[in-house]
C-alpha cells in the first residue's frame, strides 16, 4: 500500500507531465525574491493571456521531464521554480515574461519547450522581440500583395503612357490643320 506522500507526488508529476504535453508553449522559470503579490500579478497578467502558472518542486519536475525525454531542459532546474504553460501566442507570454523579470529582478526565464522544440532562454528573448501576432499577419499580407499592386502599376503606367502619345499626336494634327 502506498503512503500518502507518494500518491501526492505521483499526482504532482502526473500534473506537470500532462502540462508539459498538453501545451504548445512551455516555458521554465527560476524565482527568488519575488513577493507574493508580485507572483499574484504576474499571474493575472499571464491569465489574461491564456497561460496558468504552476509552481513545482525540482525533484517533481526532473522526475516529469525525465518521463518526457526532455532531460535537457532539466538543466536550467534550481532554487525556486515554475512552469507557464500555453496553447496561445507564446510570442505574447514571452514578452510578458521579459518586461517582468526586468522589473523584478529575482524572475530568470531558462528555458521552454515550443511545438515539440527545446527552447533556450536567447530564442525565448528573440521570440519576446518579434511583433505581434497581428502585426506580421498584416506585414505577410502586405508582402503577398505587392507584386500584383506592382504589376497593376506597370500595366497602369503603360496605358498612361498610351493615352499621352494619342493626345499629343492630336494635338498635332489639330495644330496642323
Amino acid at each position: 500500500m502506498e503512503r500518502v506522500g507518494q500518491v501526492i507526488r505521483k499526482t504532482l508529476v502526473t500534473n506537470i507531465r500532462e502540462g508539459l504535453e498538453s501545451n504548445k508553449a512551455v516555458f521554465l522559470l527560476n524565482y527568488s525574491a519575488i513577493s507574493s503579490l508580485k507572483m499574484s500579478n504576474l499571474r493575472k497578467e499571464l491569465k489574461g493571456l491564456g497561460a496558468s502558472v504552476q509552481v513545482t518542486k525540482n525533484r517533481l519536475a526532473k522526475i516529469a521531464l525525465k518521463e518526457l525525454d526532455r532531460e535537457e531542459l532539466s538543466k536550467g532546474i534550481g532554487g525556486q521554480i515554475a512552469f507557464v504553460w500555453s496553447d496561445e501566442d507564446s510570442a505574447a507570454i514571452s514578452r510578458a515574461l521579459k518586461n517582468f523579470s526586468k522589473e523584478c529582478e529575482g524572475l530568470v526565464v531558462r528555458g521552454g519547450i515550443l511545438d515539440g522544440n527545446l527552447l533556450s532562454a536567447n530564442d525565448i528573448q528573440r521570440l519576446a522581440d518579434l511583433p505581434s501576432r497581428d502585426v506580421l499577419l498584416s506585414q505577410l499580407l502586405a508582402t503577398i500583395q505587392s507584386p500584383v499592386s506592382r504589376l497593376l502599376g506597370a500595366f497602369n503606367a503603360k496605358s498612361r503612357d498610351l493615352l499621352s502619345i494619342l493626345k499629343q499626336l492630336s494635338e498635332k494634327k489639330e495644330g496642323g490643320k
